[in-house]
C-alpha cells in the first residue's frame, strides 16, 4: 500500500495552540494541537513561547519546533482522519507522564 508524501510549504500560528498549514497540493487546513500537547516532546509546546517558534522545515517540510517536537506532514494534511487517534495518543502520553512521577 502506498503512502502518500506530502509537504508543508508554509505555517502560521492563529491562536492559542492553533495553526495554519498550507501544503503542495493546494490543501490548507487550521489545527488545534492543544488536545494533544502530551507527553514528553509535546506537553512543552504548551508554552506560548516555545509554540510561537514553529516552522517549516526546510529539508523534511513538516512543522518543527525549537525543543525537537515535529509532525508527520501527511498526518497534518490528513488530520480529520487522524485527529481522534492523535488525541488517544495524547491521553496515553499524558498517563504515561504521571506514572512516571
Amino acid at each position: 500500500m502506498a503512502h502518500a508524501i506530502h509537504r508543508a510549504i508554509s505555517v502560521e500560528v492563529t491562536g492559542t495552540y492553533q495553526v495554519s498549514v498550507r501544503f503542495e497540493d493546494g490543501v490548507s487546513r487550521e489545527i488545534d494541537l492543544k488536545p494533544i500537547l502530551e507527553g514528553e516532546l509535546y506537553r512543552p509546546l504548551r508554552d506560548p513561547e516555545i509554540f510561537a517558534g514553529v516552522v517549516v522545515d526546510p529539508e523534511v517540510r513538516t512543522l518543527v519546533w525549537p525543543n525537537g517536537a515535529d509532525f508527520d506532514p501527511a498526518i497534518l494534511h490528513d488530520w480529520p482522519q487522524h485527529e481522534a487517534d492523535m488525541k488517544s495518543l495524547a491521553r496515553q502520553w499524558a498517563l504515561a507522564s504521571v506514572s512516571r512521577q
